[in-house]
């Protein structure tokens, strides 16, 4: 029996830094997709050419040009982000873009966020390595994967059976021992493994149902995108009492997920 219950994780602590190498160490760093980085102390240098694949200087790229310039400083989020073959995470008609700088789109009013708008949140965030935390519209699992780098462990929900499936197929051919994708209604949460120290919606929002809120620990963390007005703003939040105390920390959009959105009030 294990902190999911019945499911069968191994939480396995993981470390970025091979071989206990710091910052500064001018030391070769290898990564999951074959590559070798020379770390120093400005950050990671170019790597150079060892089997790369298209999409491999296309997550280099990602990296370089998207998420570092945004102010991301986080490492288990960059080398996630440089690890995860994101183009396995979206649908087969979205490979040739995973990269570009925007939400991909998974189904109606349904989006994997823009790597950036991810990124900064989890960044924001700051969730640590033994902290359980659940992914709301995990989709096909990328968002979970990179927050898996991060946490002890991930619950993934996802709505849609297929996507589920496709995500917890991802968890085992990367190894993502420490996440597990289930399905349910995004509105109801997953309050079987909770309460969880930092709850994530992959989406964007207008209310949080109650039900949500409370799966989260006293003083948890919550991260998502309001949108519905403009602009959106990326909040993280903390859980007092049956409330969340909010505090805006970057703009960003996103649709809003269903039974997110505000009850229209009809007057007569």
């Amino acid at each position: 029996m294990n902190r999911f219950g019945t499911f069968p994780l191994d939480f396995e602590r993981r470390s970025f830094f091979q071989n206990d190498l710091e910052v500064g160490s001018a030391e070769k760093l290898q990564t999951g997709c074959g590559l070798w980085h020379i770390f120093c102390d400005d950050g990671f240098q170019e790597p150079f050419d060892w089997k790369m694949t298209d999409f491999t200087k296309q997550r280099i790229a990602m990296v370089d040009s998207q998420i570092r310039p945004s102010d991301v400083t986080k490492y288990p989020i960059i080398s996630a982000m440089l690890e995860i073959p994101l183009e396995d995470f979206v649908p087969d008609s979205c490979r040739q873009i995973a990269y570009a700088g925007t939400d991909t789109a998974l189904a109606e009013r349904r989006v994997l966020l823009d790597r950036r708008v991810l990124a900064k949140m989890l960044n924001e965030l700051d969730i640590r390595s033994d902290e359980f935390v659940l992914d709301i519209g995990s989709g096909m699992g990328y968002s979970a994967a990179v927050i898996s780098r991060m946490a002890e462990g991930v619950v993934a929900l996802e709505e849609d059976v297929g996507m589920a499936e496709i995500a917890e197929g991802n968890f085992t051919r990367f190894s993502v021992d420490n996440a597990v994708s289930i399905t349910g209604p995004l509105t109801e949460g997953a309050p079987k493994h909770g309460p969880y120290d930092a709850i994530t919606i992959q989406g964007g929002v207008e209310v949080i149902p109650m039900a949500i809120i409370q799966q989260l620990k006293e003083g948890g963390k919550m991260g998502c995108i309001f949108a519905g007005r403009q602009p959106g703003e990326c909040r993280v939040g903390m859980r007092r009492g049956n409330g969340i105390v909010w505090r805006t920390v970057f703009n960003a959009d996103a649709p809003v997920i269903p039974g997110y959105e505000k009850q229209q009030e009809f007057v007569f």
